[in-house]
């Protein structure tokens, strides 16, 4: 992470329930509304996930909350999102969706110079028993970390 990015909004679900494998950067369009709210770190990407159509990247089921002093003038907060992408970007990336198993969750919301932006992850779904297995992992490692701790101090 550069110095100059500030952190809105991670996803900290993702890699618990997927294996995260490319990563890539976007732009986000946004309204005036949305990114004070985006400022002010009222989002959201929990349920949200990256589609492609054709041509286009879209950031969808994004929550990005209503900026409370535009009320009458605000926005849509779960609206699907453009992503200014390359045509070649976007074609490369919907080549890895194509596969079986694989979409784009959104990793996390920041701010580069002043201007919006998404890191998304071309993800594989993680199943049940792959998840008990990492706990498994986990959990051996730390009695093993344990048990030098304990031989150290003998």
């Amino acid at each position: 992470m550069d110095s100059d990015e500030r952190v809105i909004a991670t996803n900290r679900r993702a890699s618990f329930d997927y294996f995260l494998e490319d990563r890539f950067e976007a732009g986000l369009v946004l309204r005036g509304s949305e990114i004070k709210s985006v400022r002010a770190r009222q989002v959201s990407l929990q349920e949200a996930y990256v589609d492609i159509d054709g041509i286009e990247a879209w950031l969808v089921n994004a929550h990005i909350a209503p900026y409370d002093p535009a009320s009458r003038l605000g926005h849509e907060p779960l609206r699907r999102r453009k992503l200014l992408l390359h045509r070649r970007e976007i074609a490369r990336i919907h080549a890895g969706v194509r596969q079986r198993g694989y979409t784009l969750i959104p990793t996390r919301l920041y701010l580069k110079a002043g201007r919006a932006k998404l890191e998304f992850a071309l993800a594989r779904g993680n199943r049940k028993f792959d998840k008990r297995q990492s706990i498994a992992e986990r959990e051996a490692a730390r009695e093993i970390a344990r048990q030098r701790g304990r031989d150290r101090g003998r």
